[in-house]
């Protein structure tokens, strides 16, 4: 996520290290720098050349405090900055309708379905909702399925009218069998297009008024840059959306939709989609964006993820076994399924202060732990349960089981054994910690 711009800006604030002091030269040359990352990562001039005019007077203004290096104090003025830039504070979404209607905006392409099914997902798993999302895109049978598809993979029931093809009163329908059925929340799926149109504009116009929605949510593909601000002004223009969602910045993204799309459209970005699967949609967090765009990682985002994983119970249980030497590679398995519910690993490890500019390098899959799970599965529960009876013939079947070599089912061995040690260890922690059990998986790919 943003590697290209965080590489740049990291040069750009190499310019001031080893100097004791920052002068208006030094700053005009990092500064001149960090504009260029932000012109490349496809952020608009005008927002560019203010955001670092703004740093410059924060920083000839600054006296540069003991404890900080120059470059340490313009990389801070930097992330303040960029957090104000993008909004400050975390935008939270409206809920307060019995039942509350959201209504999904945004172009053809832009994954507006499938945010559509994420967020039914996410009001699901962590609000205690019930949804109901709501097909209204009468131009494309291919969306209708595509929702229904979803919602069953979620398990939220979707309404759709066969036939007919007036999107207002399928909105209108759709809210009065909600109130009907128990549903709380009425997510709708709108028709998207290929550019803007005063059709389609007119149209989502017409749902608007008419539904009167407590969330108007403008879903846009961050991959699209700075044609991303341009289309959401347009957007705003018409609907005075409520807030934003930025889909697919997993991918090779330069950043500029999510760093000035709040300055021009003056709207919240609420959501963002980190990958392709029905959890990955996060909460926009200004603050934890400007820290990762700066390589500073995110803590705080990979603890809750580790937490939404974390069963009290089976914790207690693995603690006992750990306490009596029990832990074995059926334990092992299940704690790397609860990493793998965490998100894609490349995502996760941006997350980790520091390692994202370590392994920028190092292509990370999303199914990195498959040759460990496939030298597991093709032991016997007997073995998982007692590891020390692997002997040279079982650790051969084993490796023709699974496709690997005997070096790959020894390395396995070896850290497993290695963690086991460390979790024992730190059994005065608890062993109960998911992040503490991760720091003893770096590395175990076979």
């Amino acid at each position: 996520m943003f590697d290209n711009l965080s590489d740049k800006l990291d040069k750009a604030f190499h310019i001031l290290k080893g100097h004791g002091k920052i002068t208006e030269v030094n700053v005009a040359d990092t500064l001149k720098e960090v504009r260029r990352a932000l012109l490349d990562a496809d952020v608009n001039f005008k927002i560019a050349k203010d955001f670092t005019t703004k740093v410059k007077e924060k920083a000839i203004g600054e006296n540069v405090l003991t404890t900080l290096q120059p470059g340490q104090l313009m990389v801070k003025l930097v992330k303040d900055e960029l957090t104000e830039l993008m909004g400050g504070d975390a935008a939270g979404i409206n809920l307060s309708g019995a039942p509350t209607v959201i209504l999904m905006s945004g172009l053809q392409g832009s994954g507006k379905t499938t945010f559509s099914g994420k967020l039914a997902n996410f009001l699901k798993t962590k609000k205690n909702k019930k949804p109901l999302l709501v097909a209204c895109d009468i131009y494309r049978p291919a969306a209708i399925n595509q929702l229904h598809v979803v919602g069953g993979q979620i398990g939220v029931e979707v309404y759709s009218e066969e036939g007919n093809k007036n999107p207002v009163e399928i909105a209108q329908n759709a809210i009065k069998y909600a109130k009907a059925n128990g549903f709380n929340v009425v997510i709708v799926d709108t028709a998207g297009r290929l550019a803007v149109d005063e059709e389609m504009m007119n149209e989502i116009a017409n749902v608007h008024k008419a539904i009167e929605p407590h969330e108007t949510l403008f879903v846009v593909d961050a991959m699209t840059g700075q044609d991303a601000v341009n289309t959401a002004k347009a957007f705003n223009d018409r609907l005075n959306f409520d807030g934003v969602i930025l889909t697919k910045l997993d991918g090779d993204t330069r950043g500029g939709a999510a760093i000035s799309i709040k300055s021009v459209v003056d709207k919240p970005i609420k959501f963002i989609g980190t990958g392709e699967k029905m959890e990955a949609i996060d909460v926009f967090y200004p603050n934890r964006m400007a820290e990762r765009i700066l390589g500073m990682g995110d803590v705080v985002s990979l603890v809750e993820r580790a937490q939404e994983q974390y069963d009290e119970e089976e914790a207690r249980k693995l603690q006992k076994k750990i306490a009596k030497n029990e832990f074995g590679f059926d334990d092992f398995l299940s704690q790397i399924q609860q990493v793998k519910k965490m998100g894609n690993m490349k995502d996760l490890v941006g997350m980790i202060p520091g390692a994202g500019k370590a392994l920028k390098d190092v292509e990370i899959e999303d199914d990195a732990f498959k040759h460990i799970e496939a030298i597991i599965h093709s032991m016997t529960p007997v073995e998982r349960t007692k590891p020390a009876i692997l002997d040279a013939k079982r650790k051969t079947r084993i490796a023709k089981g699974s496709g690997t070599s005997i070096q790959q089912v020894n390395q396995l061995l070896k850290q497993f054994d290695q963690m086991s040690k460390m979790m024992k260890m730190m059994q005065g922690g608890g062993g109960k910690n998911l992040m503490r059990m991760m720091g003893g998986m770096k590395g175990m790919r076979p």
